[in-house]
């Protein structure tokens, strides 16, 4: 994607549609590192195309139709006057096409050479920036689709999670009151806590089995919130799955069953990584929400969480209840 760098942050109009049944749509594409995106003219993301897997479907005939390989069903149009845009998918194809093997020795030679090169960068340096721009380019949209993804995954080993008619709109309003998308209950599974992508936090059902106040399950989701800081769960996932599964997702957006079931077996099994009082009183801050019933949670003397008392950033202060006392009965019996 160097042959690019004239072109990063390019725009032009278009029109896409999703199926031959679909109506056109008009859009606007842009022109990133290593995708082409497609969003409405509100700029709400539509579909995001690797540029290495673009295919034109009528060379030299306007409109220009393009298509996502492996996909000629989804299509987007491209008038002839956008030019410089015309020109940058171009070069990209011409780019790829120049990079296909050719017969002969010398092209054999040079490729062995960069094979070599490859593998060296690919054992020292490629790995943690291949992640490092995957983690950039992926969209919030197939974060939360990989999270939905994992969390499937996690369940054939912890079972299902608990919920209710009753207790789903309570789960959600507690995930609004700590800014999370969704909190999942398990009874199984996950020891304390874990963080998704996507925002998805998974709650080991003690937390609201065991204790009276629901500011014990709130800090748990903004712990693991300040630990998802430190390491982005995409990240943690990557890095388990390795090149192969950053690849995958850089190419499709998408990651394969198989690297979900390795990663949540390592997620459940080893213990999560410590963060500082600095980070989690933040977090606590930041919502609004009281550090003591937590700390006291974690150890009911006090003496290993005393950070987490003396500086409750809301103590001696008089604060709403995150949930009514039946609202809190109701998620205490969420496992049944």
């Amino acid at each position: 994607m160097t042959a690019l760098k004239e072109f990063e942050r390019l725009e032009a109009a278009g029109l896409w549609r999703a199926t031959p049944e679909a109506q056109r749509r008009d859009v606007i594409i842009s022109i990133g590192d290593a995708t082409l995106t497609i969003t409405d003219l509100q700029d709400r993301p539509l579909a995001h195309w690797s540029l290495a897997a673009i295919h034109r479907l009528n060379p030299g005939q306007f409109p220009a139709i393009f298509h996502p390989d492996g996909d000629p069903a989804e299509t987007l149009e491209v008038a002839e006057d956008e030019v410089t845009m015309l020109e940058a998918i171009q070069k990209v194809q011409h780019a790829i096409d120049r990079a296909r093997p050719r017969p002969g020795r010398l092209r054999l030679l040079g490729t062995l050479g960069i094979t070599a090169a490859v593998l060296s960068a690919a054992t020292l340096w490629l790995p943690s920036a291949l992640q490092h721009h995957a983690i950039s380019v992926v969209s919030e949209i197939n974060r939360k689709a990989i999270g939905q993804a994992l969390l499937g995954r996690i369940e054939r080993l912890s079972g299902q999670a608990c919920v209710t008619p009753k207790t789903a709109p309570l789960l959600a309003k507690l995930a609004v009151r700590t800014n999370a998308r969704q909190i999942v209950v398990l009874r199984e599974g996950v020891s304390t806590s874990l963080a998704l992508p996507g925002g998805t936090f998974l709650l080991n059902s003690s937390f609201f089995e065991d204790f009276e106040d629901p500011a014990v399950a709130a800090g748990a989701v903004l712990v693991e919130r300040a630990r998802s800081r430190v390491e982005d769960p995409l990240m943690a996932l990557l890095a388990a799955g390795g090149l192969p599964a950053t690849f995958q997702l850089l190419t499709t957006g998408q990651l394969q069953q198989e690297t979900l079931d390795d990663y949540a077996e390592i997620a459940l099994t080893q213990p999560r990584p410590e963060v500082t009082d600095q980070a989690v009183l933040a977090e606590f801050a930041q919502n609004a929400i009281p550090s003591s019933p937590y700390a006291y949670a974690l150890d009911i003397t006090g003496e290993t969480t005393i950070g987490l008392i003396e500086a409750d950033p809301l103590a001696n202060r008089e604060l709403e209840p995150l949930l009514s006392d039946q609202e809190w009965v109701q998620l205490q019996n969420v496992c049944g």
